[in-house]
């Protein structure tokens, strides 16, 4: 009896240990299942995207100077400034040309006696052909030689000959300068142009009349423009084609000089693999990878994909993938090659 009942206390002290082992397996095997969000990939059609970069250049430049010589005394504008068309830009010392005026105005009182008084004459005939018309001709030249000192005092005064922003200001007061150097630089920025060198395979896809979408980094900002020139003989050295953006400019931000980034779409229609972003894990070796489910298996398994251009939340899947693969988009950083899942 005794002998029974010591066999019947040890059969349950057995049976209780291998409850408790079964019911450790069982936790165990639950807790290495991890729940994970899955996406199938899929085809996606996209326009054919051109990014080229690109110099902003004011509308119209013009780069203005004086038709006289002379000494800078005074000068009306500062570089940046707003300047209306006809507005002063800087004058010169106009002395010496008022002499000259003053001159030109006694030369021509002198000449204008000498003709009435010669034309009296030769109204009666009391002078040849030939005196008249010499004196006729000398008044000529008096009145021309006092249009020219004239026009001389009035181009001591240089005007802007457009509305725009001053660019460039090359001189300062007291200089003394020569005629027709250029010295002010006025831009018209009200419409600005955008340069960009386009490749000439990918000249194709370019239209007039376009819309192109231009990123300027230094206002952290995006204007859309329309498409206006399109070089016609390409750059020996680059084989690339100039091609012109024309962007409207009112609260003048955009400024010649700065750089642009430009986004012109296509209609070229391309299928490409999309997956979320945030899908893509990278290793120690910054390779990226991806977790790629087994659905007859219930694991997950380390698939090395290469990647395109992000769109948005989305980046492209330039191989690595097929089409219809199911991709963990959450959960993944918890995984492991050949980890067992399930798909919330």
């Amino acid at each position: 009896m005794k002998f029974k009942k010591v066999y019947q206390v040890l059969f349950l002290t057995a049976l209780g240990l291998v409850s408790c082992k079964n019911n450790n397996t069982n936790e165990q095997r639950e807790a290495d299942v991890f729940v994970v969000e899955t996406q199938k990939i899929e085809a996606v059609s996209t326009s054919k995207q051109l990014n080229v970069s690109g110099n902003i250049e004011g509308n119209k430049t013009v780069r203005s100077g004086f038709l006289v010589a002379g000494k800078i005394n005074y000068i009306a504008a500062q570089e940046g400034e707003t300047i209306n068309k006809g507005e002063l830009l800087a004058s010169l010392d106009p002395e010496s040309y008022e002499i000259a005026l003053e001159m030109a105005d006694a030369n021509l009182s002198q000449m204008q006696d000498d003709y009435n008084r010669i034309k009296e004459l030769y109204d009666r005939n009391s002078v040849t052909e030939s005196d008249f018309v010499k004196i006729t001709n000398g008044l000529r030249a008096a009145k021309a030689q006092r249009r020219l000192h004239a026009k001389n005092l009035e181009d001591t005064k240089l005007y802007s000959p457009i509305k725009g922003v001053m660019l460039k200001r090359g001189v300062e007061e007291g200089e003394i300068i020569d005629k027709g150097l250029p010295v002010f630089g006025v831009s018209d920025i009200y419409k600005v142009k955008v340069v960009a060198a386009v490749p000439e395979m990918e000249l194709r896809f370019i239209k007039l009349g376009k819309k192109a979408n231009v990123y300027v980094p230094s206002l952290d900002s995006t204007f859309v423009g329309n498409i206006i020139e399109i070089g016609t003989l390409a750059e020996p050295t680059t084989r690339t084609f100039n091609v012109k953006i024309e962007l409207n400019n009112p609260d003048l931000l955009i400024r010649p000089g700065m750089t642009a980034e430009i986004n012109i779409p296509t209609d070229e229609i391309k299928s490409q693999m999309m997956l979320p972003a945030n899908a893509v894990l990278h290793d120690v070796n910054n390779a990226s990878y991806v977790y790629i489910v087994d659905t007859t298996k219930g694991k997950a398994f380390k698939r090395t994909v290469s990647l395109g251009k992000i769109t948005g939340n989305n980046i492209q899947v330039v191989s690595g993938l097929n089409l219809n693969e199911i991709v963990v988009v959450n959960g993944q950083h918890k995984l492991s090659n050949g980890a067992l899942i399930k798909i919330k």
